[in-house]
């Protein structure tokens, strides 16, 4: 495999750091939106790490982005690199205060949590960490991928169970409740059922949304099926949608927004979705102590020391 020395070249850790973020997403615009920058930004970035290794990483052409065999020689030294130059950061660190970087996966729209808050608290703490925040198009699918490779150190998750390799923090468990416009048929009972709601048009976020992968478990498990006709990038959006009329939802209490015209009703089946954050096993002394303000927050115990 080939080596990166860290003093073999003078490339810059952004640039590494863009350079994963397009092979992970083999696209550059969606690259330049995970590592919060420009898309020129990147560009430039790339051509100046290919011009330092002697090569092309990447062929493009209008079918889209593809690495090349020098591209495939250095991904995992550029993945090991990148992770030992966070290191370094915090070992040269003598001012005993934390300090770098911490990226940070949300989900947009969501103010039933204090995110500012949350925030704000966190730079209090450790004002020399700067914050990066950004959604993922995939939801929670995309968070855990983004923190499995490195793009992201701590993520907040909504999928069930545990993602595979990483370190998890239960933060919050939420029950699914219907959501109906307010002159629904089904909006007068007490509850309302899975059964009573299969043949609705729905109106959910797009594939791989934490909410949506456990609804559908749920729904697989009890043998029903529905139809989705209108899928909303923005989870705090749905309940307006469906004041709209435009169909019915079910989605974590914690999730929703209330809306004018838009009615909750609990689900007489009880289906819970767990709010997690999520990080890489070693997470760096920066991105622990933001798991652990978080543990704070949410009266949660800490699985960080």
């Amino acid at each position: 495999m080939l080596t990166i020395g860290v003093y073999d070249c003078h490339m810059e850790l952004r640039q590494l750091e863009y350079f994963l973020a397009v092979a992970d997403e083999l696209n550059f615009t969606r690259a330049a939106s995970r590592v919060f920058a420009a898309q020129s930004t990147v560009s430039a970035g790339i051509r100046s790490l290919e011009r330092e290794l002697g090569g092309a990483l990447f062929d493009r052409d209008p079918h889209g982005v593809r690495l090349t065999v020098l591209g495939r020689r250095v991904i995992d030294a550029a993945r090991e690199t990148l992770r030992a130059g966070e290191r370094l950061h915090e070992l040269a660190d003598t001012t005993g205060g934390l300090r770098g970087q911490v990226r940070v996966g949300i989900f947009t729209n969501l103010t039933t949590i204090d995110l500012p808050g949350i925030m704000g608290e966190f730079h209090a703490r450790h004002p020399l960490v700067d914050l990066l925040l950004g959604p993922s198009p995939s939801g929670s699918t995309g968070l855990a991928k983004d923190v499995r490779l490195g793009n992201v150190d701590v993520a907040f998750m909504g999928l069930p169970g545990r993602a595979p390799g990483l370190l998890h923090q239960e933060l919050a468990v939420s029950p699914f409740v219907a959501v109906l416009a307010e002159d629904h048929p089904l909006a007068g009972r007490q509850a309302v059922s899975l059964a009573a709601l299969a043949d609705e048009p729905f109106i959910d976020a797009r594939a791989g949304f934490g909410n949506r992968v456990t609804l559908d478990r749920a729904l697989d498990e009890r043998g029903l099926t529905r139809r989705i006709s209108t899928e909303v990038s923005d989870l705090g959006e749905i309940p307006r949608f469906v004041a709209a009329r435009l169909g019915v939802a079910v989605l974590p209490a914690l999730t929703v927004i209330p809306a004018d015209g838009a009615v909750t009703r609990p689900l007489t089946e009880h289906i819970e979705w767990m709010l997690s954050a999520v990080s890489r096993p070693r997470p760096s002394a920066a991105s622990a102590a933001l798991l652990r303000l978080l543990a704070e927050r949410f009266a949660q115990p800490s699985v960080v020391g």
